[in-house]
């Protein structure tokens, strides 16, 4: 196993961003060692760092798992920073199976690197945890949003994966105020993210552009919501490894701009893939009009040189490239 200092962790590593972030790493000259739960998914991984054109002999994987301790002080042991990306994902509003999963992987995570004294731990939550509990409207009449909220976990109604990312993000940041020793870790919190993927098939967010295609999302959400491209998020976490003073922050990652709701999503759906986006929703569910959503991405601009597609960009390009790759259809 190597051990060098220019090798860093990742974990989530066979996922939608996870290959991007191995990719761009590799691409520049960054060992990888990449924790998945089986070598069986070696062949993939592999084929998706090609795929975005970098060389994989930097590249060694490392078995673990979220839910048990086995495995973690190898995949650690030499490495100068951990990307912590692995979490359970899910589009259904209630599966209580992600909670623990989501809380004690990131604490088998950050125990893990205070223990082999790693410096940094970036750790990859999600605006879930940042804006999924409602505030008081602004002067302007919107709800608006920055790092310093936080979703109530506690909340009615609130779905399992919001609630997932909010309590895996608090366990870390409680467990390194408490225990960290010097442990320094930085929280990146995207929005919905969209783009051209590495996969050979369409995972996480990219499951709900089928949904609209297939006609299987008859009505909109009534949402508003960020765009974060997948390739502007990968960028993030690499400046977010190497900016000395983003230690102990979080920070929101998407397009600048209006936010947007599923039924512009399905509009832009529809302008760009004309006759193929036939099933996407021309309604939202019945419902009260939702308020203005305004989502800050300012601190990651000015700290770790965050410089976001636009949200039309990323939604149009994601598209094209599931298109090539014979990705859309129609049910």
């Amino acid at each position: 196993m190597n051990t060098s200092s220019d090798t860093v962790l990742v974990t989530g590593a066979s996922g939608y961003l996870g290959t991007r972030v191995v990719a761009d790493l590799l691409q520049r000259g960054t060992r990888v060692r990449a924790v998945v739960r089986s070598l069986d998914a070696e062949p993939a991984l592999r084929a998706a760092v090609r795929r975005a054109g970098a060389d994989d002999t930097g590249l060694e994987l490392s078995l673990a798992t979220l839910t048990e301790d086995a495995g973690w002080d190898a995949a650690v042991a030499g490495v100068a920073g951990i990307y912590h990306l692995a979490s359970p994902m899910t589009l259904a509003t209630e599966d209580a199976n992600l909670l623990a999963p989501a809380r004690d992987g990131a604490l088998r995570v950050v125990r893990a690197a205070r223990d082999a004294g790693i410096r940094r731990v970036v750790l990859t939550s999600s605006f879930a945890a940042v804006g999924y509990s409602p505030k008081p409207l602004n002067a302007e009449g919107e709800r608006e949003y920055d790092e310093d909220d936080w979703t109530d976990p506690d909340a009615a109604g609130l779905p399992d994966y919001p609630r997932s990312k909010t309590l895996a993000e608090r366990a870390a940041w409680d467990f390194v105020e408490r225990e960290g020793k010097g442990l320094e870790l930085v929280v990146l919190n995207p929005t919905w993210i969209a783009g051209p993927t590495l996969t050979a098939d369409p995972r996480s967010s990219l499951q709900a552009f089928l949904a609209m295609l297939d006609g299987h999302m008859p009505l909109a959400p009534r949402q508003r919501f960020g765009i974060a491209d997948v390739r502007d998020v990968s960028a993030a976490h690499l400046a977010a490894m190497g900016t000395p003073d983003a230690a102990g922050k979080r920070y929101l990652l998407l397009a600048d701009g209006p936010t947007i709701s599923w039924l512009g999503v399905a509009s832009l759906l529809r302008e760009h893939l004309g006759d193929l986006a036939a099933a996407a929703p021309t309604e939202e569910v019945p419902g009260d009009e939702l308020p203005p959503l305004v989502i800050h991405n300012e601190r990651a601009k000015a700290e770790l040189g965050f410089t976001p597609r636009p949200a039309e960009t990323t939604i149009f390009e994601t598209l094209d490239d599931m298109r090539e790759r014979g990705m859309l259809r129609r049910g």
